[in-house]
């Protein structure tokens, strides 16, 4: 993924959220268009479950996409929301009964509803296509805002004279430094023992954090009162949370490019690289990606666009967002690269240094004779000019390469913890850096939260025995079920489970949701219907590009991308994680357990169950009703 990519991190970008929570709190056209910020914490996290690093061989997939798939379908995911006036469970629910499943033998025709009423006309809602959408934000709910523990757990220890990740904890006997930490860095060792106090493996289960368990609680308490009085209160905080990291990623890239071995990071993400470009993981990263950036299939995009004016222009609001999304992307990744470059390239020129201390030693070579750029040459020199004595220090050589460096930099768990901490550390002014990132890491963690809430609790409202409760109440009992369970995720297995859910509690779900949406537009509510609405709308209709889109582009390849990446899954044996091992200071590739695998199964198939459960619940309903008379709404959707 490009920028700065957490994890899967949620499905909903700083670009797209604060427009249309500001869209909804003043209902005037939009003025914060250089507002957007590629969401940063979804941006560093999904390195970790992207195989790709996001360089070069990573850009043209992306932009690809972004056009085949991500313009279109935000587009039609606005369209739809602002047609309905509904959220996510109520607007597929409208536009068949087989994706969202209705009382007796009802149509479900609606009408256009400005005050922002129940979903449905008659009947109550069942498992709906979108309440798959609904179960993949809660997953995402459940242990994202783990993250923004971690960088609140970070954020308290900015505040010391040291950087408790700058330096190695001595041992009980304050004799030297704990061996652990030796072993690894003592970046890694905060982390993965300070911060998570990881076991070996997901099978060795231990007690709960007590640190981090604070720290989510409190992170959850945040995400409430951010939330609590509804739409229109986040509106107010995303003024804030959007505005306020762009300073801080200004300054950064200030800072960042004027670091040593900056511009190595730079050139690297705009190298292409074309092994990348002829893996299919490369493009089915370069989809998913898409769909976390613009919050496509979540069903917040829907949620929030039912409160637009009927008549609002969405054509322009989805191309200039997308752009600028996607122009955000390339420079929160410059700024991430120029970050990436100055870390490795210290890493390398410590790897030279240690080589050349070891050849001035060995052959007892004046300290002024060899720099580090002229280490590889006096490497071959004596090679061939001392043959033996060479040979005895072989094995002690390190293998110097600043390519392996910089693969290195953009993979691995935590990413936004270990190696932005490890670069922070060599700043002047560490603690400074500290506190501004991890700040700035938490405000865009906190505004991607309320997106996924958001995402939950809009189509939850659709139903009718929900309805009654206030939004104080509603909010916070999705905020307190959703705390409890992602405690799980603070014991010490934990961040195995963690991984476990950001590496397939997405990906998957999300290719099936848009590929089903799409279909759903273009083949069952139909393409004509929908160009009507949309004329409706707007006051014309959505010209060839989009239509091409809709009706073959989008579903050929979403269809091929979900096809191989059930025959990637197939063909890749048993699925693994990496374990951190303490006795060699490094992750090593696991495989899943028995129940693990049957979880990840579990995982997968509970995210798209919703529409063939559906869509016979609907069937066997219409067989043992077929008799009854129907009844009928009054209805502006276009027939």
């Amino acid at each position: 993924m490009l920028g700065l990519d957490i994890g899967q991190p949620t499905g909903w970008s700083l670009v797209t959220f604060p427009y249309f929570l500001f869209k909804i709190v003043s209902q005037k056209y939009f003025v914060l268009y250089v507002q957007c910020i590629v969401f940063l914490v979804l941006l560093v996290l999904s390195f970790t479950s992207t195989k790709c690093p996001p360089s070069g061989g990573f850009l043209i997939p992306y932009f690809i996409m972004l056009i085949l798939e991500g313009i279109p379908l935000f587009y039609m995911e606005l369209a739809i929301g602002q047609k309905m006036s509904l959220g996510s469970i109520g607007a597929w629910t409208a536009i068949s009964p087989y994706l969202g499943g209705v009382g007796k033998d009802v149509e479900p025709e609606f009408a256009y509803n400005s005050t922002k009423t129940s979903a449905l006309v008659f009947g109550i809602p069942t498992l709906p296509d979108e309440l798959q959408c609904v179960v993949t934000s809660l997953y995402l709910c459940l242990y994202y805002n783990v993250i923004n523990a971690w960088s609140f757990w970070y954020l308290f220890h900015s505040f010391q004279s040291v950087l408790p990740w700058s330096v190695c904890p001595m041992n009980s006997n304050r004799t030297e430094p704990i061996e652990e930490c030796e072993i690894a860095t003592p970046t890694q060792y905060f982390f993965y023992r300070e911060t998570l106090n990881i076991s070996p493996s997901i099978e060795e289960h231990g007690g709960v954090s007590t640190g981090q368990a604070m720290c989510l609680v409190l992170a959850w308490i945040l995400t409430y009162l951010f939330i609590v009085r509804g739409v229109k209160s986040t509106g107010k905080v995303v003024y804030f949370t959007s505005i306020f990291p762009y300073v801080v990623l200004f300054i950064y890239l200030i800072r960042g490019i004027t670091l040593h071995g900056a511009i190595n990071g730079v050139k690297y993400m705009f190298t292409p690289n074309l092994e990348q470009l002829l893996n299919p993981t490369t493009w089915i990263n370069a989809a998913t990606q898409i769909f976390f950036s613009l919050g496509l299939g979540f069903g917040t995009l829907i949620a929030f666009a039912s409160y637009n004016h009927y008549n609002n222009n969405f054509e322009r609001q989805a191309i200039i967002v997308s752009l600028i999304n996607c122009g955000t992307s390339i420079f929160a990744s410059i700024v991430t690269f120029a970050i990436y470059g100055f870390k490795a390239t210290v890493n390398y020129e410590n790897c030279l240094e240690r080589t050349r201390l070891l050849l001035l030693n060995t052959f007892d070579l004046a300290e002024d004779s060899m720099s580090l750029d002229q280490v590889f040459d006096w490497i071959e020199k004596l090679n061939a000019t001392y043959p033996l004595q060479f040979a005895e220090i072989a094995n002690q050589l390190e293998p110097c390469n600043l390519e392996s460096e910089l693969d290195t930099a953009v993979e691995g768990t935590g990413l936004a913890f270990i190696v932005y901490s490890e670069a922070i550390k060599n700043m002047p002014l560490p603690q400074l850096w500290s506190v501004l990132y991890f700040f700035m890491l938490l405000l865009l963690g906190m505004g991607s939260m309320l997106g996924n809430v958001t995402a939950i609790i809009t189509p939850l409202r659709d139903f009718k025995f929900l309805s009654h409760l206030s939004d104080e109440l509603l909010n916070g009992l999705v905020c307190v079920f959703c705390m409890l369970l992602g405690l799980g995720f603070t014991t010490t297995s934990g961040n195995y489970w963690f991984t476990m859910f950001n590496d397939y509690g997405a990906n998957f779900s999300l290719l099936f949701i848009v590929l089903i949406e799409v279909i759903a537009v273009s083949y069952v509510y139909g393409i004509k219907r929908f160009e009507k609405d949309i004329e409706d709308m707007i006051g014309h209709r959505p010209n060839w590009y989009w239509k091409i889109m809709w009706a073959g582009v989008s579903p050929v390849v979403l269809i091929t991308l979900f096809v191989v990446y059930i025959v990637n899954y197939i063909r890749g044996g048993t699925p693994t994680y990496q374990a951190w091992n303490k006795e060699l200071g490094k992750s090593v590739a696991t495989d899943y357990p028995v129940f693990g695998q049957v979880f990840i199964g579990l995982l997968m198939v509970s995210s798209v169950s919703c529409v063939p459960l559906t869509a016979l619940y609907v069937f066997c309903r219409k067989r043992k009703r077929g008799n009854h008379p129907k009844r009928r709404a009054v209805s502006t959707v276009s027939t």
